[in-house]
């Protein structure tokens, strides 16, 4: 868990992945609506596409944005609107899977989640605070790798209960 203290840290965030990605790779974000998926998935794409002013839309109407990149398709899906997981045929989601898929919305995947993605959650603390929830590709980085790039750890929010240990309140998880 770490820290989005501003959009340059997310961008950063989003860098720092893109260094760490490639072909087959599933990246799944989730969070609240305005917790900063699309900043984090633009940031990615431009980064993975080693191309800072690459125009960069949401694809919310049209659910898929493919990317050319130099190791491989980057396929940008946002499944807000997806009626289910039996619509990504329609879309050409056995294809994207070749290259890179950077996925808004997974839930909507059901069991078509891929078992190895890396999984981002983005919240939003009722202080304003933006924290980023990373799980997966742990033989590609660790939270030791993290602080090294720079990234401050989250806290645990109070009453909130982190990896089955009691919060500041005494919850348990």
């Amino acid at each position: 868990m770490i820290i989005l203290e501003t959009e340059k840290t997310t961008q950063a965030l989003a860098s720092f992945l893109a260094g760490k990605a490639g072909a087959g790779d599933a990246i799944l974000l989730s969070g609240p609506l305005g917790a900063g998926k699309s900043v984090l998935a633009r940031a990615f794409v431009r980064a993975f596409c080693q191309d800072a002013g690459l125009d960069v839309p949401s694809p919310t109407y049209t659910l898929v944005q493919p990317y050319a990149a130099a190791a491989c398709t980057v396929h940008h899906f946002d499944l807000w609107r997806l009626g289910g997981p039996d619509e990504l045929d329609e879309l050409g989601w056995d294809d994207a899977r070749d290259g890179l898929v950077l996925v808004e919305w997974p839930e909507r995947l059901e069991d078509m989640t891929p078992a190895d993605a890396l999984h981002i959650t983005l919240d939003v603390r009722p202080d304003g605070t933006r924290v980023a929830h990373l799980r997966g590709w742990a033989d590609r980085f660790d939270a030791q790798a993290l602080r090294a790039a720079g990234f401050a750890p989250a806290p645990a929010a109070q009453g909130v209960v982190e990896q089955g240990r009691a919060s500041p309140d005494g919850a348990q998880g």
